[in-house]
C-alpha cells in the first residue's frame, strides 16, 4: 500500500478498503450458504450414496459377492434339492458357504467362465435367429 499524504488519498484509500471488505464480505456469506447446504444430513447421504456410485472398487466387491452368494445359494439347492434330510441341509449350507468363499475370492475365473457361457447362449440364439430371418424371404417368395 502506498503512503497517504494527503486527504484525498486517504479518501480513496477508505473507498478501497470499504469497497474489498464488501466483496470479501459477499464471498463469505456465499461460502458460509455452500458450507451450510453441504453439511445438511439429506445431502451428506446423497453425496455419499455418489461416491459409492462412482467407486469402481465398491461396484466389484459387490458385483463378486453378490456372484459368489448367488452360486454358492444355487450350489446348495443343488445338492440339496427342494426337500433333505437334516444332514443334507447341513452339508448344503457347509458347500454354500464354500463356493461362495470360493467365489468371492476368484472372481475372475467365474466372470471369464460366466462371459463363455453367455457368448455361447449367445451364438446359439444368434444362429436361430438367422435361420428363421433366412426363411423369412423364401416363404415371402412362395
Amino acid at each position: 500500500m502506498q503512503t497517504i499524504i494527503t486527504e484525498a488519498d486517504l479518501r480513496y484509500a477508505i473507498v478501497a478498503l470499504e469497497s474489498r471488505q464488501a466483496e470479501e464480505s459477499f464471498l463469505l456469506k456465499e461460502q458460509f450458504l455452500v458450507t451450510v447446504e453441504s453439511i445438511k444430513p439429506v445431502n451428506l447421504i446423497k453425496n455419499i450414496f455418489m461416491e459409492a456410485a462412482e467407486s469402481h472398487d465398491l461396484q466389484d466387491n459387490i458385483i463378486n459377492s453378490t456372484i459368489g452368494i448367488s452360486t454358492g445359494y444355487l450350489s446348495k439347492l443343488l445338492f440339496q434339492g427342494i426337500s433333505g434330510s437334516p444332514v443334507k441341509k447341513i452339508l448344503g449350507t457347509v458347500i454354500m458357504f464354500g463356493i461362495k468363499n470360493l467365489v468371492a475370492q476368484n472372481p475372475e475365473i467365474v466372470k471369464s467362465w460366466g462371459k463363455s457361457v453367455f457368448h455361447l447362449i449367445k451364438n446359439l440364439l444368434g444362429d436361430k435367429e438367422t435361420e428363421t430371418d433366412e426363411k423369412k424371404p423364401s416363404e415371402a417368395a412362395s
